[in-house]
């Protein structure tokens, strides 16, 4: 399900998940950025991962860190990318801890929305 992809329809919270998504994307020089806000408001920010033994993507690492830290659920989930859509196993990722309905962002390297779906 796609929701508005209107830049201003965000508000100041979701924001700063796609600054911190571009942030971590830029100073650790990887593909993807991304940042995933829990129930409480605390945020987990994250590169992608490619070791030999080991890929994967931003937004799985950083739900991955919200869980190892107690999140009991995420509000929502931001990407900073060049591709052109979130993939079904990120999706699946966030709606694994947030539920169907939490939105997940995507934002090109300028940090601009290109689209918001929900995770489900």
């Amino acid at each position: 399900m796609t929701l508005s992809s209107e830049h201003g329809d965000l508000g100041p919270e979701d924001l700063k998940i796609i600054t911190l998504a571009r942030s971590a994307r830029a100073r650790n020089g990887v593909p993807e950025g991304a940042a995933v806000r829990d129930e409480t408001g605390r945020t987990y920010v994250a590169g992608t991962v490619e070791l030999d033994s080991l890929r994967l993507s931003a937004l799985r690492t950083a739900v991955a860190m919200a869980v190892a830290s107690g999140a009991r659920s995420l509000e929502a989930a931001a990407v900073v990318s060049n591709a052109e859509a979130v993939s079904d196993e990120d999706r699946a990722a966030v709606r694994d801890l947030g539920g169907p309905e939490a939105p997940v962002l995507l934002a090109g390297p300028d940090g601009q929305l290109r689209t918001a779906v929900t995770a489900g």
